[in-house]
């Protein structure tokens, strides 16, 4: 789990209504870092019972949210660099 705005990882088994990232002090119970987020869907959420919200960015008692697993984000290189290994692997 890592932090939508910094990318740090937050090291917790639950994410509380109030609980904060340990360094750039974001709100974590944000829709921005739940699994449902969609911004194809319905008020961006692809749980239909949610409740509405409007600022996705801030902290909301959203019951259903669930914290996002965010691979690490590579550059352009290193994904041509993995490419090329996997195709040329001996």
């Amino acid at each position: 789990m890592k932090c939508n705005k910094c990318g740090t990882p937050v090291e917790t088994d639950k994410i509380s209504f109030r609980d904060e990232c340990p360094v750039c002090h974001q709100d974590l119970h944000i829709c921005l870092n739940c699994i449902f987020y969609d911004t194809g869907k319905s008020n961006s959420c692809r749980e239909d019972k949610a409740e509405f919200v409007k600022e996705k960015d801030r902290a909301n008692f959203c019951e259903y949210f669930r914290f996002t697993e965010r691979k690490a984000q590579s550059s352009a290189k290193e994904d041509a660099e993995t490419r090329w290994k996997e195709l040329f692997k001996n």
